[in-house]
């Protein structure tokens, strides 16, 4: 699924019982209908943000990161949750402007607030009913939340298929001679594993390992014809240390070994 919706709620706690949270695979965005409070954002150790919340702030905790969060409630608070995730809720919260270290939601205009609380207030309202229906509200409160967003102009907006392939084929070319895993493209790209698999195929015809794996293949060979450099070194280059492993890829793309291609090729 695109995006999807796992749990929401509405709920009233006392001060001080929203604590710190455990580390999560999905995305939670919470929203405060009364009370007050902060927001304590911890980027690295030894350095804090803290963001005041009140009765229209939402903030976003990201997959993996919550226990980087803590909130000091004052007084009763009442808020609206909702956990969601899917292959692209990571592009869409990037366009947002949304990030750990920037997790609370800021309108271009105040009445933008409102309208965002309605979206969520549907949402919980209907949880109850076909899962269609409130992944519908959650695509309405993504838009929202985008179209709304002060700070979306900051991330690449629009960029569609080709800029996201555009990004990974940039970073492949300046880092293929080191360890590159499809996981890390995808996290460069703001997109779920699978779903750029199936965008980066789309666009260029190969898997992101086949691209991989073509590319160093073409730099060695460059560097085969091009000298006397040993076959180790050329290898080791291109993200192959090892010589064996080195010589298969070689011979599974030009059907010879790395030294026949010198062999024939020597300029």
């Amino acid at each position: 699924m695109e995006l999807t919706v796992y749990q929401c709620g509405l709920e009233k706690c006392a001060p001080l019982q929203m604590k710190r949270s455990e580390p999560g695979n999905h995305y939670l965005f919470y929203y405060i209908l009364s009370g007050r409070g902060v927001l304590r954002v911890e980027e690295e150790p030894g350095s804090i943000l803290d963001y005041a919340l009140s009765a229209g702030s939402g903030f976003l905790i990201e997959p993996g990161k919550e226990n980087c969060y803590r909130t000091f409630p004052e007084g009763i608070w009442e808020y609206m949750w909702m956990e969601f995730g899917g292959a692209r809720a990571g592009e869409l919260i990037h366009v947002s402007g949304l990030t750990c270290t920037r997790p609370m939601y800021t309108p271009v205009k105040p009445e933008h607030r409102e309208e965002l609380r309605r979206i969520l207030l549907s949402l919980v309202e209907n949880w109850e009913e076909h899962s269609l229906k409130t992944t519908g509200y959650l695509y309405i409160f993504m838009d929202c939340l985008i179209r709304n967003s002060k700070y979306r102009e900051v991330s690449k907006e629009g960029r569609g298929r080709e800029g996201y392939v555009r990004e990974a084929v940039r970073y492949i070319q300046e880092n293929y001679s080191g360890q590159i895993s499809v996981e890390e493209l995808a996290r460069k790209c703001w997109l779920d594993r699978s779903y750029f698999g199936k965008v980066f195929k789309s666009v260029t015809g190969q898997s992101p390992q086949q691209y991989i794996m073509y590319y160093r293949m073409e730099r060695a060979a460059e560097r085969l014809a091009a000298g006397s450099e040993p076959v180790s070194d050329i290898g080791t280059a291109v993200g192959y240390p090892n010589l064996l492993n080195f010589s298969r890829a070689f011979k599974g793309v030009y059907g010879v070994s790395p030294r026949e291609y010198r062999q024939k090729n020597h300029r």
